[in-house]
């Protein structure tokens, strides 16, 4: 066996699984106040690249620039999007608002493009293309970026939960309506929190937009990060760096080794496989809480 090539692909593998954290960082923190699995994410991640490349490209302002008006304009959608749509379901099955989600993700992927464009626009982020070579091993530089601000983002996420608002997001997590009687506003928690995820939809669509290019095609982030999501569990951050590392790495090892005795696209059952076995046998996941009821 080759060491170096197995190094080369854990290590890849590793910063691809914290940039899949990017984007189930957000769905994570959603459930963490609402208890609804946001299946729209993937979608916001392509909206908020798209919104960089129109300010970055269309406006030819600086990147630093763009992402603070694309940060701005996620946080605001998101929580928009909280009042406008969410908001209404409240008292309906979780089911039919799961199914709101969905519907979201599907106009925001037939929009993004319908107005823009489905032709792969770049994203420049002034990242130099050549790997960094230690040895034998190629480690890619974007996937470095990404892993490490991936990094952050979970670091940032866990420090917020122990400031006054997140701690505040959390009680509205346990129950909504003892929220209600200590004078928690329910509504704002939640919204707060759709607007922290467009925020990691940023960042998320950013380093991805910059290693696939800006289309249709990152909504397809939304599958390995249900992965990460499911196995790390529903309302754990701490889920969302350790699942993403083993994600990632099943993700590159095993298609590394396996791609080419079958042909490829074995990265996809990978991750269709640890979906499947998690909710199997530990359906909250690594991290998640389980829910007990009693009857």
């Amino acid at each position: 066996m080759d060491i170096a090539f197995l190094i080369e692909l854990t290590i890849n593998g590793a910063l691809t699984g914290l940039m899949y954290g990017l984007v189930a960082l957000g769905i994570v923190l959603i459930y963490k106040s609402s208890g609804v699995p946001n299946l729209a994410q993937g979608a916001m991640v392509m909206i908020a690249a798209y919104l960089v490349w129109m300010v970055a490209g269309w406006l030819g302002a600086p990147v630093v620039v763009a992402l603070l008006v694309a940060v701005l304009g996620m946080f605001l959608f998101g929580m928009l999007t909280e009042r406008v749509l969410l908001r209404r379901m409240v008292g309906q099955p979780i089911i039919m608002v799961v199914m709101l989600t969905l519907g979201l993700e599907s106009l925001l992927r037939g929009i993004g493009p319908g107005l823009l464009g489905a032709a792969p626009k770049s994203l420049d982020l002034g990242i130099d293309m050549m790997p960094i070579i230690v040895g034998d091993v190629f480690i890619n530089r974007e996937y470095l970026i990404g892993g490490a601000i991936g990094a952050l983002m979970i670091g940032l996420a866990l420090f917020f939960f122990r400031t006054r608002l997140g701690t505040k997001l959390l009680a509205v997590s346990d129950d909504h309506v003892s929220s209600w009687s200590v004078g928690i506003s329910v509504e704002r928690a939640v919204a707060v929190s759709w607007g922290l995820a467009g925020v990691a939809a940023v960042a998320a669509g950013v380093m991805w937009g910059s290693v696939q290019g800006v289309d249709w095609s990152l909504t397809t982030l939304l599958f390995p990060a249900v992965a990460v999501v499911i196995l790390g569990g529903l309302d754990s951050i701490h889920g969302v760096l350790v699942a993403g590392l083993v994600v990632g790495i099943l993700g590159s090892v095993v298609p590394g080794y396996v791609d080419p005795l079958v042909g490829g696209g074995t990265r996809d059952v990978v991750t269709s496989l640890i979906i499947l076995l998690t909710i199997l046998f530990r359906p909250h996941g690594i991290f998640g809480r389980e829910e007990i009821e009693r009857v």
